[in-house]
């Protein structure tokens, strides 16, 4: 059975309806596998395999949602019984434990299927300072496919994998992702343990995750979200701003200037997708970036090189033969800084921070383009510090700064190579980011990485329930855009999905209401209504209620997948004269009848 481009939903349909076992599939995959490609470092053996295998046995999709699905994770991630070389041969130990995300994955029931290349020591954005070779473009072998985690991207580019996990300091998790036509998750600095990884930076570095969609994105991030009390970066959200959403017509500021590096296709490919933003109706201001150049200059012109000196700096000292001399080069220098250009560049970080979470304060997001330029493999072999800090020009900042990214596709270039932008936010900003991908996503869909497959739009999915949250089902004047949507969002409530109630509701327009609302009411016969599930921090939610006029009130609302959530009900007296508008399937539905009869 062919398993190229599958997502996380062609995986576990094929487990729970076709009748085949994950040994079928992915002892045929990994078969498949080609030691030579410049992609892979390590490729799990037969043993290696069966090994991960014999841990599903009795279990099922209904059992791990992860069921047999492949992955594989950038060669800086200890994946316990594996080699981590971190691209450097001589560096390379057998990890005894695995990471805690990579952990997280196979307990859900994910099996490693290899080891990607990276830029040597996470340090690079190019995907070329490898000594298992320049990891080629999955679109266009004769440009770069972007660091560090360049195997990641491009296995998930090239249809091998569902996901991949890579790392992000300076970008290595956003630009192989726009140079490869795929997502790139950045997370909000410990979202995600990164116990078990090969530091870069260890303040600042991120496991990041590949996707050929934004929904395979999401799904893998919720379950590697999770606080590690044994990685001393690892941190508990904060409730305030991670339920923060942008509803409909979100506001996203662009750079006031952008210098495209002589690539006129980029800042052709940038125009475009600035038109398709405003078309989905996002509202685009311009904002003078100085300061995020400012705070990204320091990440390689810093005292944040002796980071990556405290983390392999003494490997390097060695000279062995195997270290990239680009690499070794910059980690060398680790040594020049003082503890004093590290506090005066701590400082100067936090100022500059500061500055840009005030900046960000008066938009929803910032919108980028992923990178400036797209070089070929020849162009940074001609200056390869000077393109590789090109690339970095609108991600240096972004771990520096405290915030989370998601990069996207967004269309072609002329040339025909992928072109991508990134949305930023500040820390914990996640599942917005998240919601505005999804939405950019069924406005201007793409294809699966490299592949000539079109890409299904997976409607959103509900979250798991925060436990500081709850869940609400809201079926009227709360909606999206609707009058009371406003009581919501000043809660700082979080929109899940859209989904439907159980099939014995019936909906009403009830009379001599301002602004209109319905009435959702339990009968004996009735069908299934359109409701949208939103999450509410606890502590706001008695103010919320205490809003609600009779005679709508909070119950208890069953959906159509059988669970249960508190929801807008109406009581029996408000229905007796209310027009019954069920036919119609939910409010929206039922004021764009009414609006299209007041015109005809």
């Amino acid at each position: 059975m062919q398993t190229t481009g599958w997502t996380l939903t062609d995986w576990r349909t094929a487990y729970s309806e076709d009748n085949v076992s994950p040994k079928e599939l992915l002892t045929s995959l990994v078969a498949g596998l080609d030691a030579s490609d410049p992609a892979w470092t390590h490729i799990v053996s037969p043993a290696e395999l069966t090994r991960q295998l014999d841990t599903l046995e009795g279990k099922s999709v209904v059992d791990l949602p992860l069921y047999g699905v492949p992955f594989a994770v950038k060669d800086n991630i200890d994946v316990a019984g594996l080699p981590t070389s971190a691209a450097c041969p001589s560096y390379a130990y057998e990890a005894r434990i695995s990471a805690t995300t990579v952990a997280r994955l196979t307990e859900a029931g994910a099996i490693v299927i290899g080891k990607t290349n990276l830029d040597q020591f996470a340090t690079g954005l190019v995907g070329t300072r490898s000594p298992y070779g320049a990891v080629p473009n999955s679109v266009n072998p004769d440009y770069v496919s972007g660091g560090s985690s360049s195997g990641s991207a491009v296995v998930v580019a090239r249809g091998i994998v569902p996901f991949s996990l890579g790392t992000d300091t300076a970008g290595s998790g956003r630009v192989p992702a726009g140079f490869n036509n795929i997502v790139g998750l950045k997370p909000t600095k410990g979202r995600f343990s990164t116990r078990g990884v090969v530091p870069a930076c260890r303040s600042i570095d991120c496991v990041s995750v590949f996707a050929l969609g934004v929904s395979d994105a999401t799904a893998i991030a919720q379950q590697l979200e999770a606080f590690d009390p044994k990685d001393a970066y690892s941190r508990r959200p904060s409730v305030s701003v991670q339920t923060h959403v942008f509803g409909n017509a979100p506001t996203l500021a662009i750079p006031s200037h952008i210098d495209w590096c002589g690539d006129d296709a980029q800042r052709e490919a940038w125009l475009t997708a600035l038109e398709d933003l405003s078309a989905s109706g996002a509202k685009i201001i311009t904002m003078d970036f100085a300061p995020m150049q400012a705070l990204a200059q320091l990440l390689y012109g810093g005292a944040w090189v002796a980071e990556r000196g405290a983390a392999v700096g003494d490997f390097i000292a060695k000279q062995s033969p195997d270290i990239n001399p680009v690499v070794g080069g910059i980690i060398s220098q680790a040594n020049k800084f003082s503890a004093i250009d590290v506090f005066n560049a701590e400082y100067r970080r936090a100022e500059l921070a500061q500055e840009i979470q005030g900046l960000m304060n008066e938009v929803d997001a910032l919108v980028v383009p992923t990178t400036v330029r797209f070089p070929t493999q020849a162009e940074v072999a001609d200056d390869p510090v000077g393109v590789n800090s090109q690339l970095g020009l609108f991600t240096n900042f972004v771990n520096l700064a405290d915030c989370a990214a998601l990069s996207v596709p967004a269309n072609k270039r002329r040339d025909n190579l992928p072109f991508g932008i990134t949305f930023i936010a500040p820390a914990w900003s996640d599942n917005a980011l998240a919601e505005l991908g999804a939405t950019w996503q069924q406005h201007q869909p793409w294809s699966k990485g490299a592949l000539s497959q079109a890409l299904t739009v997976q409607p959103a999915q509900p979250t798991g329930i925060d436990e500081q949250m709850i869940r609400i089902a809201v079926v009227g004047a709360h909606l999206r855009g609707m009058p009371l949507n406003h009581q919501l969002i000043s809660r700082d409530a979080r929109f899940i999905c859209e989904t439907q109630t159980a099939g014995e509701y019936r909906l009403y327009a009830l009379n001599n209401t301002q602004p209109p609302k319905p009435g959702l009411a339990r009968e004996s016969s009735g069908s299934k209504i359109v409701v949208e599930l939103w999450d509410m921090p606890l502590h706001l939610f008695g103010s919320f209620v205490a809003e609600i006029p009779a005679p709508l009130g909070i119950g208890s609302v069953s959906l159509a997948d059988g669970s249960s959530v508190k929801g807008f009900i109406c009581e029996p007296q408000g229905i007796a004269n209310a027009t019954d508008i069920t036919e119609y399937g939910g409010w929206r539905n039922y004021l764009n009848s009414t609006k299209t009869a007041a015109n005809s």
